[in-house]
């Protein structure tokens, strides 16, 4: 025999093969990730403006001010073929630049692909500005004045300081009907629809005498008549704060020279990135990066935070490991411990590993139809008939979206846990029923305890899957955009009717229905960041409890 043949025989090349497939994924994944948090992180550095000339195929001549984005080479032949043969001849490689320049309201469209050939010298002008709004995407220019009730306050150098004063007190107005409007209205409103719910209610009754609803009816609508006069009271301060907010007015000049008035009640932020020193840079990334990680969604989810969807992601995961733990752990019990063994007992095994392979969007279905329109609609009919023909619990939810999880990850944690069940040496068990102990205590006692860490890694498996679907939960409970988060001070305080957002569909909206997919791109990789730490922490955190556990019984058992 040949030494390669004994080689092989010994097995080494299938360790190398093996430890080489492992390397190559892990590489892998680590590149992934890092593509991923270059291109989301780097999106909140601010960006120098630029500004050059720009020669039109008529001849014309335009300014144009923006952000480079990024920037391509072309073959001669694509830009004769794109009606610029000026620019190039078939064997040349042409540069081309994204840039980002903003004022949607003005030119319709804020990304723009300029050919070099035709470009002027790229400038840095000390005093452009970008204004982030509330609505129309970015504002790129330069300032001009301030306007008071109509009437110019600040020119020149003054603009900035003034800016920058008007500012904070815009904003200051804006977070002061921000809490009117969310929290006082709010609040009025959701008193006023108890009140419609109460007289639903009262005439519902049929138990009750006409005189009885009609006093219980009065009162009700008594009730309603003093938040009829406190909402006017209310919507009265609310529009003297709106009126203030709107005083103040920003004239600035586009690239192109034609001079547009912007509001400060609609500006959020204003930055001179041309100004800014490496510390300003730091301080506003990090600004930035806050208000993404904290803030509520702007323009169609493209502009502002994902908080929502952070909050929507985490509280379903945390609903689902509670159903499917308890539900999971017992089954298997059951399967491994108590179950007479036979063939019955091997078609559940094989149907429960099925269910593992069944695709996602197949549970969506399900759930839909069981929970959403079968039991929502039954607890409509039976607890919430006052709100008929609107449904409470018979319409997409936060419990309908983590019992479909549940269900989707329960044969996770039934294998696991029976493997874990299954490698218990029977000698304990003996060892147990030979000291005295009952069948139940040394099943709870024992050997429960000691499969622990498998149901943790069954859990674990479960969370990782739960916070990555997307496709069933489009069906039973996530949104594109919700209005409050499943949690608030009213009764029951925990809102398991409501819809939630939820990271993996706000990407999936974000990056493929967004009408403006560039200025989408980057919030895809930075949402997509922040998801993958989300299940790394949830993983993590569970992998410890594993691990003391385990060490906890191992320590017990010696």
């Amino acid at each position: 025999m040949s030494t390669k043949q004994s080689w092989f025989k010994s097995g080494t090349p299938w360790i190398w093969l093996n430890g080489g497939a492992v390397a190559l994924s892990i590489v892998m994944v680590a590149g992934l990730l890092g593509l991923i948090a270059i291109r989301g992180l780097s999106h909140f550095w601010p960006a120098e403006i630029v500004q050059f000339e720009y020669t039109q195929r008529d001849g014309t001549r335009e300014v144009v001010m923006g952000e480079v984005v990024r920037s391509q080479t072309l073959a001669g032949t694509i830009v004769i073929d794109s009606g610029r043969p000026d620019l190039a001849q078939p064997d040349d490689l042409v540069t081309r630049y994204l840039i980002k320049r903003g004022n949607r309201d003005v030119t319709s469209r804020d990304f723009m692909w300029y050919l070099q050939p035709a470009m002027g010298e790229m400038t840095r002008p000390k005093d452009a500005i970008v204004l982030e709004r509330r609505e129309w995407g970015n504002f790129y220019g330069v300032p001009v004045a301030i306007r008071e009730a109509g009437q110019v306050v600040a020119e020149g150098a003054d603009v900035i300081p003034a800016l920058r004063e008007r500012m904070r007190r815009a904003l200051s107005i804006r977070d002061e009907i921000r809490h009117i409007e969310r929290v006082e209205i709010g609040d009025i409103n959701h008193r006023m629809e108890q009140i419609r719910l109460g007289i639903r209610r009262v005439q519902l009754n049929e138990r009750l005498s006409e005189e009885e609803q009609a006093r219980r009816i009065a009162e009700l609508e008594s009730g309603r008549q003093g938040l009829d006069d406190e909402y006017a009271v209310v919507q009265d301060r609310l529009d003297r704060l709106i009126a203030e907010a709107s005083r103040d007015t920003l004239v600035a000049r586009t690239g192109d020279g034609q001079e547009v008035l912007i509001s400060l009640r609609d500006i959020v932020r204003a930055t001179q990135p041309n100004q800014l020193s490496l510390f300003g840079k730091v301080a506003n990334y990090v600004d930035r990066f806050w208000e993404f990680m904290s803030g509520d969604p702007r323009e169609a989810n493209t502009e502002g935070g994902i908080f929502p969807a952070i909050f929507g992601t985490v509280t379903m995961v945390f609903l689902m490991s509670l159903v499917v733990t308890p539900f999971g752990v017992l089954a298997a019990i059951y399967l491994r411990e108590y179950a007479r063994q036979g063939p019955v007992l091997k078609a559940i095994r094989i149907s429960v590993y099925n269910l593992a392979g069944v695709p996602s969007i197949v549970y969506g279905v399900f759930g839909l139809g069981f929970f959403v329109y079968t039991i929502g609609g039954s607890i409509d009919q039976v607890f919430y008939p006052e709100s008929l023909p609107s449904p409470t619990f018979g319409t997409p939810g936060l419990m309908w979206a983590s019992l479909t999880l549940a269900l989707l990850t329960l044969p996770v944690v039934i294998v696991s846990t029976e493997e874990g069940l299954s490698r218990i040496p029977s000698t304990i068990r003996q060892g147990s029923l030979a000291l005295g102990a009952t069948k139940a205590e040394t099943l709870w006692r024992v050997v429960v305890p000691l499969a622990t860490p498998a149901m943790m890694t069954g859990m674990i498996l479960a969370i990782a899957r739960a916070a990555g679907e997307v496709a069933p939960l489009m069906l039973v409970g996530v949104v594109k955009l919700a209005p409050t988060l499943p949690i608030d001070s009213y009764f029951p305080f925990i809102h398991l009717d409501r819809k939630i957002m939820h990271l993996g569909f706000h990407i999936y909206d974000v990056g493929f229905q967004s009408p403006n997919a560039e200025a989408a791109r980057p919030l895809v990789y930075a949402t997509a960041l922040v998801l993958v730490g989300i299940i790394v922490v949830l993983n993590l955190t569970a992998i410890s409890i594993r691990n003391r556990l385990r060490e906890k019984y191992r320590a017990e058992s010696d």
